[in-house]
């Protein structure tokens, strides 16, 4: 079965040819990798290392594409972000962006020039939700304060670790694509399943989370920190694993979870590197259109889950899910 892990961190310290033996040795067909905010020499608050951070993703994917796909890191406090996630995209060839709210809320006026470049380019965004592990305060990230990004239609946005303790905040948040019977792989919200939960709730959360929502709105990412080993990947993979066996999930419902969600939110081709991504229209964005690319080719990733009506019918058993870092 395919695996994409679509939440995997840079540190600054690896090589490409270690990445990909990792993701080899854990049987990890794809990853995402964030550019480095974590490590020694890089910092959200420091303007100049995330775009050394960002410049040392770039030269990692580069002639890689077809399995590494590179999220640009950029913090809103700084008055160039909105500009460092452009030249990020346009220049160094990156293909998404991570945001982590700390210091700032994602409703505040100063994110939305950032939101607004990510609209306008269609950009895959994947941002921290839920308290941090490290003791940093979790009050910037409630889910709920990243409806604003519905100002923003272009941009497609992940919630990592399910917005965990606020999971049913999170599972609101995203289900109001579902209630509008928005398709799934163009559904603006979806949720990243890396470890939130600590594991007395995984089991629980994320059934709650299948249940309504379905596994065409949830999607696999490790959050490892690189370099690490292929036995280190294949832990996390196996943790998901064994809740999807736990909870009895068919073959569809897996294929979906770990990877075909992340696939639509990337926009891949059934095979190989993103496709170009279509450019939301002047009326979306309030922007003009920029020159448009190839279309996207279909998106077959079934929702393998019954219909929301369906589900509310016939009422939700207290079901649930899963674990994290940033």
């Amino acid at each position: 079965m395919r695996i994409l892990d679509a939440h995997l961190h840079c540190s600054g310290r690896e090589d490409s040819a270690g990445v990909l033996h990792a993701l080899d040795e854990a049987g990890i067909e794809r990853a995402v990798l964030l550019a480095p905010f974590l490590s020694p020499g890089y910092s959200l608050g420091d303007a100049g290392s995330l775009r050394r951070a960002n410049d040392h993703l770039a030269r990692l994917v580069r002639g890689h594409e077809d399995r590494l796909t590179g999220f640009a890191v950029v913090d809103p406090r700084h008055d160039h972000a909105a500009q460092d996630l452009r030249h990020a995209i346009e220049q160094l060839g990156l293909h998404g962006v991570k945001m982590v709210p700390t210091g700032w809320y994602p409703f505040e006026e100063r994110a939305h020039s950032v939101y607004e470049v990510a609209s306008a380019l269609a950009l895959p965004m994947l941002f921290h939700s839920g308290i941090f592990i490290d003791g940093r305060s979790g009050r910037f990230c409630r889910p709920a304060y990243f409806e604003a990004l519905r100002d923003h239609p272009g941009a497609r946005v992940t919630l990592a670790h399910m917005g965990w303790p606020w999971t049913d905040e999170a599972l609101a948040v995203t289900l109001i694509d579902r209630i509008h019977q928005v398709p799934v792989e163009e559904a603006q919200f979806r949720l990243d399943i890396s470890f939130g939960p600590p594991p007395p709730y995984r089991r629980e959360v994320l059934a709650r989370m299948l249940e309504v929502l379905g596994p065409g709105s949830l999607q696999f990412g490790s959050d490892c920190f690189l370099p690490c080993s292929g036995a280190h990947l294949r832990e996390r993979c196996g943790w998901v694993q064994t809740l999807m066996d736990e909870l009895g999930l068919d073959a569809a419902a897996r294929e979906q979870i770990l990877w075909g969600t992340a696939a639509a939110w990337l926009r891949l081709p059934a095979r190989g590197r993103p496709a170009d991504l279509p450019v939301p229209s002047p009326a979306a964005t309030g922007r003009p259109p920029l020159p448009p690319g190839p279309p996207a080719p279909p998106l077959s990733a079934p929702d393998a889950s019954p219909g929301l009506a369906q589900h509310l019918r016939r009422g939700s058993p207290r079901l649930a899910l899963l674990g994290r870092c940033c």
